[in-house]
């Protein structure tokens, strides 16, 4: 039987920001396969395409993008291969994870890169500043109900008027009975990768680290924060991509 994904670890003594800062400074290889994308994530490269594809219908050259959660750079870049040099500001705790996004977008001609390393909870843009916010995996490490309204206030104020958000995730499931058969599932995938005690590995790295929420909560967030519309590009197993236009 796999471990639940609603974890025994209490909040306060979910992993500190740096104890997540070490582990992704020491991971950056394992998050520069454009091809692949993470491997644990199910679906990764559809995911990236998906992404992509959408923001590659509305974003255009010399438009400006923010990556939240960048790691190393992997949204950005094949985001640009569909619109062409975009202004990218890349957000990550990992000032390794950075450099390498800052160098692969520097070398794919990007019009301008930005960097900054802090908390996405602690980020000060301007009003109406973005095109596009992109999120991908990030979301998940915030906490309580609090940090999720703060956050989706910001991106929805950062964001100009008509411009997106994309998020691709770690999500839950509201009924317990339907989050065990999806849980279960996604051991099942982790175990075709890698075995048993790489299924156990994930699991308890989600347990310490995460605090993901549903799909439900995060579009009804948008709503309330006053994103316009939003829609469902993918979903399978425990995770998920959607946008949301402001």
């Amino acid at each position: 039987m796999h471990p639940p994904l609603s974890s025994p670890t209490p909040l306060a003594e979910k992993s500190t920001l740096e104890e997540i800062r070490i582990r992704f400074d020491h991971d950056v290889e394992r998050f520069s396969k454009l091809e692949t994308g993470q491997q644990a994530t199910v679906d990764a490269p559809l995911v990236l395409e998906l992404i992509a594809k959408a923001a590659g219908s509305h974003l255009r050259n010399g438009d400006t993008l923010l990556d939240l959660g960048c790691g190393a750079g992997n949204m950005t870049l094949r985001i640009m291969q569909e619109t062409g040099p975009l202004h990218c500001h890349l957000v990550d705790l990992s000032q390794p994870m950075l450099t390498r996004a800052l160098d692969r977008a520097t070398t794919a001609h990007a019009a301008s890169v930005h960097v900054t390393q802090a908390d996405l909870r602690t980020l000060e843009f301007e009003a109406s500043q973005f095109d596009a916010v992109v999120a991908g995996a990030v979301l998940h490490h915030l906490r309580d109900d609090a940090d999720w309204e703060h956050v989706f206030r910001q991106i929805r104020r950062w964001l100009k008027p008509g411009g997106r958000l994309y998020v691709a995730d770690l999500i839950t499931f509201e009924d317990p009975a339907i989050q065990k058969i999806m849980w279960d599932r996604y051991g099942d995938y982790l175990t075709g990768l890698g075995g048993p005690d790489y299924r156990d590995k994930v699991f308890a790295y989600i347990d310490k680290e995460d605090t993901p929420r549903s799909l439900p909560y995060q579009l009804n967030l948008c709503r309330e924060v006053g994103f316009k519309s939003w829609e469902v590009l993918h979903r399978n197993s425990v995770f998920a991509c959607y946008v949301a236009e402001g």
